[in-house]
């Protein structure tokens, strides 16, 4: 989200960050092993609090804390991450495109979309969510799971929640997942990306608790092996963010050379995302848009009451899109324009 929705002020303290150099700390010990006992009394002293305090079970910090230690490769790889506030030229969306949408994962997509297309139904009837949508979110952030990550989580938010940076985020998201084990989930199942994402919808483990489902009435919510169980809970995530059903997410359409882009430049100052947002024009209905010239490249208008916005990611000339509010819920799921367009364009492709 999912890696849901979203993970992005330095902390520093001395890491081993490669074999080729060691830096000493205070009395000539290296600065990992410094960080190693560093580590295990965080844990063992105001992390373990904090997780008793939130109504972990001692039981299971007593099974877990005394297995993990320090993981500088997390560490190293948190702070390579590009700051929120990144400048310079944006790419274009076409090589993203041609990677993320590209004839294997559509291939793959439809076979999938075909397998699981009673339980697609089912879950599609009951929330609303398209099934394609759910496939495009399966195929983008585990390609249909074939790849979950294989980070351990416990200690990958131990870890950076120790480092310290985004200490509330980290700490509470670690004690999402000792929550996650009071309620029966294997400890062996709780592999995922290096900042917690995990299962085939990458979820973070303070999001399977507030929306992973069970979607084939086993009574479990298993998003790390069950396919029945990961549609159900990505549809779930979906409805909670406001998906609207019936409408689309957005059409690719042909942009007039003479629209007058600055009388509908997007005036309001996005409060999250902003590189995301910023791009968008002004909302317009569908009828609105019709009327300066803008055209839909295939396939049916949408209804002219819906609202919608211009995003035309390659810059003028090149394909547009008109973007409805569950492009937004796309957005929630992953705040990235090329992400959110990826997944829409995929959904569209499995469905044919």
């Amino acid at each position: 989200m999912h890696g849901s929705s979203g993970l992005r002020g330095a902390l520093r303290r001395f890491i081993l960050v490669g074999t080729a150099v060691l830096a000493l700390g205070v009395g000539g010990a290296p600065a990992v092993a410094q960080d190693e006992a560093g580590f295990q009394a965080y844990i063992n002293g105001p992390l373990r609090a904090e997780a008793l305090r939130a109504g972990v079970s001692a039981r299971t910090l007593d099974a877990v804390l005394p297995g993990l230690t320090f993981n500088p490769r997390v560490v190293e790889l948190d702070r390579d991450q590009p700051g929120g506030g990144s400048t310079g030229p944006i790419p274009a969306f076409a090589p993203y495109k041609a990677r993320h949408v590209d004839a294997a994962r559509i291939n793959r997509g439809r076979e999938t979309y075909r397998r699981l297309r009673a339980k697609l139904e089912r879950v599609e009837r009951e929330t609303g969510v398209p099934e394609s949508i759910m496939v495009a979110i399966f195929g983008h952030e585990t390609n249909y799971g074939s790849y979950t990550g294989n980070f351990d989580l416990p200690r990958s938010l131990a870890t950076l929640a120790y480092e310290g940076r985004r200490r509330t985020l980290f700490a509470g998201e670690f004690i999402a997942t000792m929550k996650m084990i009071d309620r029966g989930v294997p400890r062996d199942s709780l592999k995922g990306s290096w900042a917690g994402a995990f299962g085939y919808p990458q979820f973070l483990p303070s999001v399977y608790l507030r929306l992973g489902r069970d979607g084939d009435g086993d009574g479990v919510a298993n998003i790390w092996s069950n396919e029945a169980d990961t549609l159900a809970s990505i549809a779930n995530y979906f409805v909670e963010a406001g998906w609207r059903p019936g409408q689309p997410w957005g059409v690719a359409v042909t942009v007039p050379a003479g629209l007058n882009r600055a009388a509908l430049a997007n005036r309001t100052v996005p409060t999250r995302c902003k590189r995301v947002f910023e791009r968008h024009s002004q909302w317009r209905s569908m009828a609105e848009w019709r009327a300066l010239g803008i055209v839909p490249q295939s396939g049916n208008w949408p209804a002219d009451h819906i609202q919608a916005t211009l995003l035309e990611p390659d810059g003028p000339g090149k394909t547009a899109y008109l973007l409805t509010g569950n492009y937004r819920v796309i957005l929630d799921y992953n705040c990235s324009n090329f992400y959110a367009l990826s997944v829409g364009l995929l959904a569209d492709e499995v469905e044919h």
